[in-house]
């Protein structure tokens, strides 16, 4: 039985991925601090014998550390998200997402792995072109898109000095069910759905005529698990549904008469849309949620963000302030 590690395993993509891989008959082993996950995004798993987990920092991990003797295959979600926190708080987000997978990559080094794949952003882009390929320039417009991109590069440095296999997938837009209740101001389905739940305005940023590219967890476990196992190597795949929706046509999917605008964040792109010709043409891979299903499934969940934090208009105010600071230009 083949074994791959999953860190990051038990939040939101990680989590999705775990059931992939599970399902398709590996061992699995986890490694979480659950700085953003939860116990709960796995609890259904716990009579699996084949999945193993340990609440760790992958900054704490040691060459030596027999959790990952036998692993063939390494899947990294690791690390911490969300743009306006990076703005207040940098070091922390190199240490993450840069100094985390260094090290990781360095305690892996002599486990001849079959694969290594790194959990990109899409965020590198900046504001980008549209739709987006894997060659568009990179323009990093705040600390956390510098963060997954020096994870990226330094990943592909290793495949380059020691032979390691490693890929990389640069996430679009995210969305669904077991994403992120915790921490600081970020995704914008926690946001609402908390709002929807405590009978507060959602908070609308700029006209909400902007788009993203949002792509279902479920094929993003899928897109992961073929970037594992696929012979190839040192390959760069961009993943969204490349169909982006206007956050007012989420509005009206949610169903909630309730809302407010609020003034344009400088540095944010008006729309993310992946071009993801390449992935489908290498792997096979492509999205299968239809956004609407997806919406639908998480409001079907919507007590899941009953422990996420309130965002009010003040306290986003008060959150954002650096970031109009330091970003308007």
């Amino acid at each position: 039985m083949q074994t791959v590690l999953i860190t990051g395993g038990a939040g939101f993509i990680g989590s999705h991925t775990v059931d992939k891989f599970l399902n398709e008959g590996f061992k699995v082993k986890i490694i979480d601090n659950l700085s953003g996950g939860r116990e709960e995004n796995i609890s259904h798993h716990k009579k699996n014998k084949n999945l193993i987990v340990e609440f760790k920092d992958i900054r704490k991990i040691k060459k030596n550390w027999s959790f990952i003797k036998d692993i063939n295959y390494v899947v990294h979600f690791a690390g911490i998200g969300d743009i306006v926190p990076s703005i207040n708080n940098p070091k922390k987000y190199i240490s993450n997402n840069f100094d985390g997978t260094l090290n990781l990559l360095e305690a892996c080094r002599d486990k001849k792995l079959k694969k290594f794949v790194y959990a990109a952003s899409s965020s590198c882009y900046g504001l980008a072109k549209t739709p987006t390929d894997e060659n568009h320039k990179i323009d990093l417009q705040h600390p956390y898109a510098l963060s997954k991109y020096l994870g990226e590069q330094v990943s592909f440095n290793y495949a380059n000095s020691y032979k390691y296999p490693v890929n990389s997938i640069r996430i679009f837009n995210a969305y669904g069910t077991r994403s992120k209740t915790s921490g600081a101001y970020g995704a914008v389905f926690g946001v609402f759905l908390k709002q929807i739940l405590s009978n507060v305005p959602l908070t609308i940023v700029g006209n909400g005529k902007q788009s993203r590219d949002f792509v279902y967890v479920t094929d993003l476990a899928k897109a992961f698990y073929k970037a594992s196992l696929t012979k190839l190597e040192k390959k760069i795949w961009n993943v969204g549904s490349s169909n982006p929706q206007s956050i007012n046509y989420l509005v009206k999917l949610l169903n909630y008469k309730q809302k407010i605008y609020l003034p344009d964040r400088p540095g944010e792109p008006k729309k993310t849309y992946a071009n993801i010709k390449l992935i489908k043409k290498d792997l096979n891979w492509q999205p299968s949620v239809k956004f609407e299903d997806g919406v639908k499934k998480m409001l079907n969940n919507i007590n899941y963000w009953n422990s996420a934090p309130l965002w009010t208009e003040k306290k986003i105010e008060k959150a954002t302030k650096e970031w109009f600071k330091n970003l308007n230009k």
